[in-house]
């Protein structure tokens, strides 16, 4: 047996963003830059564990947003276009640094990368990526996770029940539609727990969830074994804590490994050091400059001035230097940590998934090496899943965790402070009108009044996602944030005045189910109370 396990959990999620009614919009291009350098990066990495035979264990949520837009036929046909823009670009790279020795072989890398993207994208996986996913998981070696349906902050909407629930209950049937089988965990949205949700995601038939140190730390009892064991809700559901130490190692921007000098440099891309005429045809449509992808300097330095070429070999070998580093320091944490307890510890790893390939963009190669190296290196420290870690563990204390989130201060003041607060009220308002709505039509069989009461759901839970929220807070692209908060509310209004009166625009309807057309399998019901 060994002497402790590693979970390692990616957290992969985006905001819905699908714009129909734009022929290039600018946002859909966080789904793009997500699938070309972070998911398929990570396809590519399992399929050489399968193909090696490595024994790997990778605990992945894939949240419903993401999954709804990966199995997009629309977003799926525009990310074609926008990797054969990428392709040409790449070679038109390969020729104009032909006599930059510095340069060119980075530019040869990037070709080969998209070439290989396309062909995963297409050839391999028929455009669904889902699918690939899903193979992975059916080996019994990937457990996938679901989230809230629009990865709402759900401590923040409990004032209203029902709504928390549907949030749930929905995401249950989504992962059903996607992966053929009941989901067994869920990851709350920005790690967001409060003493009862628990008893809702049991109710789902769901096994374990996360939530940050502190959770766990301050639970209504004191855990025996800190965070190196899950703890039971009264429930019956797991509730399992993130990991301080193997945290820092990969979060911080001052100890983690992502600032290493010799990895690539993320905000110098050629989008926006290269001239207008030429980078032009490969930007937004509107002259806006934006990242390509493609990037020649490393970190070396903080700032943006004074880098030097990047070296992909030269990087690659660092990666593989700090898998060691990362494995050798969990080595010693089991190993410390064995002497103390009846059973093997558990260091719970959780990460956004996005972090590996798109910021850090030798994350993925991180992830090969230490995986291989778990696999062949040494014998005390295994990967594991968190099913697995309970149906080898079965017994384990009863507690209560905390109120808690993860991010600043860990008790949801990022989604809850002075440039968000305003839309909680109108959040709250669109739930209560939405319950009602289940409530008095729960029997309802007209089948133009269904496809209005499912389209006021999805309008409910799209202005729920946490991520408009987030955005406000950080300042980034606050008037879209805003402009989505608005326009689900007006949607979802408009419906509720519709549904009311009993005179609903059928054009209307249709238009707003072309556009908002996530969760096709939603039932408004989930929103209705039960006893």
């Amino acid at each position: 047996m060994p002497k402790g396990y590693l979970c390692l959990v990616l957290h992969a999620h985006l905001p819905y963003v699908r714009h129909p009614e734009y022929e290039d919009f600018l946002e859909e291009d966080w789904l793009y830059e997500a699938i070309t350098e972070t998911y398929i990066p990570l396809i590519h990495v399992l399929e050489g564990f399968e193909r090696d035979g490595v024994g790997y264990r990778l605990t992945m949520s894939l949240t419903p947003p993401l999954c709804e837009m990966l199995a997009d036929d629309l977003l799926q046909s525009r990310y074609v276009r926008h990797l054969e823009r990428l392709i040409e670009l790449a070679e038109k790279e390969v020729h104009r640094t032909r006599f930059e020795p510095a340069f060119q072989p980075t530019a040869k890398m990037y070709l080969r990368k998209f070439r290989a993207c396309r062909e995963t994208f297409v050839d391999h996986y028929k455009r669904n990526l889902v699918t690939a996913f899903r193979s992975f998981q059916q080996t019994g070696r990937l457990e996938i996770l679901t989230c809230g349906a629009t990865h709402a902050f759900l401590p923040l909407l409990s004032v209203n029940h029902w709504a928390v629930r549907a949030q749930i209950q929905v995401a249950r049937d989504n992962y059903q539609a996607h992966f053929g089988r009941p989901p067994q965990g869920m990851w709350n949205g920005e790690c967001g727990y409060y003493p009862g949700l628990d008893n809702l995601l049991a109710e789902a038939g769901l096994r374990y969830f996360f939530v940050d140190t502190h959770g766990v730390l301050y639970a209504d009892r004191r855990p025996r074994y800190g965070i190196f064991a899950p703890l039971f809700c009264p429930s019956g559901v797991a509730a399992f804590g993130r990991d301080v130490e193997s945290s820092k190692s990969v979060w911080s921007a001052v100890e983690g490994y992502p600032g290493d000098p010799w990895y690539r440099e993320f905000y110098r891309d050629i989008g926006f050091d290269l001239d207008l005429d030429y980078i032009g045809p490969y930007i937004h449509e509107s002259g806006i400059r934006i990242n390509t992808g493609i990037k020649y300097y490393r970190i070396t330095k903080p700032g943006l001035e004074g880098k030097e070429p990047y070296d992909p070999r030269r990087a690659l070998d660092q990666a593989a230097d700090h898998a060691g580093n990362f494995m050798y320091n969990r080595q010693a944490q089991v190993r410390y940590l064995s002497d103390l307890m009846d059973r093997p510890p558990i260091v719970v790893a959780p990460y956004d998934a996005e972090l590996f390939g798109h910021w850090w963009y030798e994350g993925p190669n991180f992830l090969d090496f230490l995986f291989r190296k778990i696999c062949y290196d040494q014998d005390e420290l295994e990967a594991i899943t968190p099913m697995q870690y309970l149906e080898r563990h079965p017994v384990n204390q009863t507690a209560t965790p905390s109120y808690s989130s993860w991010g600043w201060k860990g008790y949801a003041e990022f989604w809850l402070c002075g440039a968000n607060d305003w839309v909680y009220p109108h959040l709250h308002e669109a739930a209560d009108r939405m319950v009602e709505l289940a409530d008095r039509f729960r029997h309802e069989a007209d089948p133009l009044r269904v496809r209005a009461l499912n389209q006021a759901a999805r309008e409910t839970l799209l202005a729920q996602s946490s991520d408009w929220a987030f955005i406000l807070r950080t300042g980034t692209v606050v008037p879209y944030a805003e402009r989505r908060t608005r326009e689900h509310l007006l949607r979802f209004h408009d419906l509720y005045e519709m549904l009311q009166s009993g005179q609903i625009d059928g054009i209307r309807l249709m238009e707003l189910e072309q556009r908002d057309s996530i969760f096709r399998e939603i039932d408004f019901r989930h929103f209705a109370p039960v006893a």
